[in-house]
This record gives C-alpha cells, sequence and structure tokens, in this order.
C-alpha cells in the first residue's frame, strides 16, 4: 500500500472535524426545532418586525405632526372637527329627522302629493 501525502492526511483531518462540527450544528438545530416549528418562528419575525416598523413610521408621523399644529392650529381644529362630524354624521341625520317630523302632529300625515283644491259647485250659491 502506497503512503498518503502528509498534506492529503491534514486535509481529512480538519474535512473530519468540520463534519464533526456540522453534525453536532444539525443536532441542535434539530432540537431547537422540536421546540418551536419553523412557521411560528417565521410567522413571529415577520409579525414583530412589521409592528416595529408601524411602531417607526407612527412616532416619525407623530413627530411631523406635532411639528406642524404649532403652526396651523387653526386647521388642525377644522379637520379634528370635520373628522368628529363624519363619524358621528348618522346621529345627527337621525336628530335632524326627528326635529322635522316632530313638527307635524301625529295625527295629521305629511302629504305626498298636494293636494288639489276641491272644485266649486256650481250654479247659483243661494
Amino acid at each position: 500500500m502506497t503512503r498518503l501525502p502528509d498534506r492529503f492526511i491534514e486535509d481529512r483531518a480538519v474535512r473530519d472535524a468540520a463534519r464533526s462540527v456540522l453534525a453536532e450544528d444539525i443536532d441542535l438545530l434539530r432540537a431547537s426545532l422540536a421546540e418551536q416549528g419553523i412557521a411560528s418562528r417565521v410567522s413571529s419575525g415577520v409579525t414583530s418586525t412589521i409592528s416595529d416598523r408601524l411602531r417607526a413610521g407612527a412616532h416619525d408621523v407623530f413627530s411631523e405632526v406635532k411639528a406642524q399644529a404649532g403652526e396651523r392650529k387653526g386647521l388642525l381644529a377644522l379637520l379634528v372637527a370635520a373628522v368628529i362630524l363624519w363619524f358621528s354624521r348618522s346621529a345627527l341625520f337621525d336628530a335632524i329627522e326627528e326635529l322635522l317630523e316632530s313638527d307635524y302632529p301625529d295625527d295629521e300625515t305629511i302629504p305626498d302629493e298636494p293636494v288639489p283644491p276641491e272644485a266649486a259647485p256650481e250654479g247659483d250659491p243661494a
């Protein structure tokens, strides 16, 4: 049998050491995945990433609004009033409708069509 070069023997030892390290890493990964699956890891990572981005974006928007609000207080008040009116529009419409309906007594109905005047009797009224 021929003698292997020293370099080949050293390379084989390095390869075997790397293989054992890789086998240990794979065993650790399998044990870790047994505790928490890949899908739950990905979803929790995505959720935290999205929530972090939303939080940072909201913080930036809030700081910009805060800076602009000092300069335009009237516009800000108008905007807040418009939003409040928009969200309470159905309640306001109901209240207006009740006010309009309360002008007429219950026994009197609101005519849909105009009532034609009664025809005057023909002939002499005497």
